[in-house]
């Protein structure tokens, strides 16, 4: 006598569920994103540059002047530090030329998919603290 095949699981979301191994420590889903936790600031030069990265990807030069400092790469290490981690915040490097036609690298800073969750879901915590 012949067992019907397994049904799968439902899911409850579209999410890929993380499946713990035998020491109860999550394993990513293959494909899936990595999860960044933020931890948030007040500090008003990272809200400066936190909006400009949510806009857009923007080169050190212009975090410098949004955000205004003047070691913008120190910045952004201080905001990975808060969470976000290369994997959230990664800078790409680009070809350009500076002002005397030389090729150069140039890097630009970008929220990837999961830096930008971690922003959002740290804006809605800190949005209902201040609704309390």
């Amino acid at each position: 006598m012949e067992l019907p095949p397994p049904t799968p699981k439902k899911k409850k979301s579209g999410r890929r569920q993380a499946e713990p191994d035998l020491l109860g420590n999550t394993i990513p889903q293959p494909h899936s994103t990595s999860v960044v936790r933020f931890a948030g600031t007040e500090n008003p030069r990272y809200l400066r540059a936190l909006h400009a990265l949510l806009l857009r990807p923007v080169p050190r030069e212009h975090l410098d002047r949004v955000a205004g400092c003047s070691n913008g790469p120190d910045l952004i290490a201080n905001l990975r530090e808060l969470g976000l981690g290369l994997t959230g915040l990664p800078c790409s490097m680009i070809d350009d030329h500076d002002q005397d036609g030389r090729k150069i690298k140039r890097g630009i800073y970008h929220l990837a998919e999961a830096g930008r969750r971690a922003i959002h879901a740290w804006l809605r915590t800190r949005d209902k603290k201040a609704g309390e």
